[in-house]
């Protein structure tokens, strides 16, 4: 009998963790903010192929909305988050997380300069809410490819 009510007391105890677990996820997601019809965000200063040095300057542009700093809560504006070789994001319904490859833009910013390896990365940039979720639809541009060249290296060769 004692075994039974052993089992049974853990038994409920995974149930009432799991539950609220479940509620915890239900809770974090948030109701995304409506973006404008056609709003749009773009890589404006680097093509798809571009070689790069490693530090170079990204520069940001949107269209059909306004950049604020976040955490201000006006319709039609957001702020930008780079993503740097990230393939996709674990929900559109949560704030982006900050992360080596996510980065946050919450000042404001319209540009920013990045150092990467030597290599292939891609680049995307994304416009999201007062609250770094992202917008209903998603305001995202086109992933570009990019590779990134070490110039010192390159210029020892050439001696």
């Amino acid at each position: 009998m004692k075994q039974f009510f052993k089992q049974s007391t853990v038994t409920a105890a995974m149930v009432l963790l799991l539950t609220a677990i479940s509620l915890q996820s239900a809770m974090a997601e948030t109701a995304r903010t409506p973006s404008p019809e056609g709003a749009t965000v773009s890589i404006s200063n680097i093509k798809d192929g571009d070689v790069l040095p490693a530090t170079f300057v990204v520069k940001f542009a949107v269209t059909g909305m306004d950049v604020v700093p976040a955490g201000e809560n006006k319709p039609n504006t957001g702020h930008h988050h780079l993503l740097i070789d990230v393939d996709s994001i674990s929900s559109a319904s949560l704030p982006l997380p900050a992360t080596d490859n996510i980065i946050h833009y919450g000042a404001g910013q319209t540009e920013t300069e990045i150092t990467l390896k030597e290599g292939k990365h891609t680049l995307q940039l994304m416009f999201a809410d007062y609250m770094h979720v992202p917008f209903n639809p998603v305001v995202m541009s086109k992933q570009i490819d990019i590779t990134v060249v070490d110039e010192s290296k390159e210029k020892k060769a050439k001696k």
